[in-house]
Formats: C-alpha cells, structure tokens, sequence
C-alpha cells in the first residue's frame, strides 16, 4: 500500500511540474488516501503484535 502512495506521489509531482494540475490534484488525493489506510493498518498491527506477544510471553 505504501508503495502505491508512493508512485501516486511521484505521478502527481510529475505531472504538477509539467503542468497537469487536475491530474496532479487527483493522484496527490489518491496518495493522501492509500497512505492514511496504510497508517491505520500499521498502527492496528502493530498494537495487536504487542498485545499477542504480550499474551504469549505471560506478561
């Protein structure tokens, strides 16, 4: 996902220097999306990756 965001970012500065705004806008959108999912998603698997190890160690 992350990946995504990132070539959705490097499209829209490619196209925003060419002079592309309403493309630019709309892939800088699409990367502000992909990249928030990607955070909720980190963080909520980070959180349960402590909670199980926590759960299995016993502490």
């Amino acid at each position: 996902m992350l990946k995504w965001a990132l070539i959705f970012a490097v499209v829209a500065l490619i196209a925003g220097a060419l002079g592309f705004g309403g493309i630019a806008g709309a892939a800088a959108g699409i990367a502000k999306i992909l990249f928030f999912i990607f955070l909720v998603g980190f963080v909520l698997f980070l959180v349960l990756g402590v909670m199980a190890g926590r759960k299995i160690s016993g502490g």
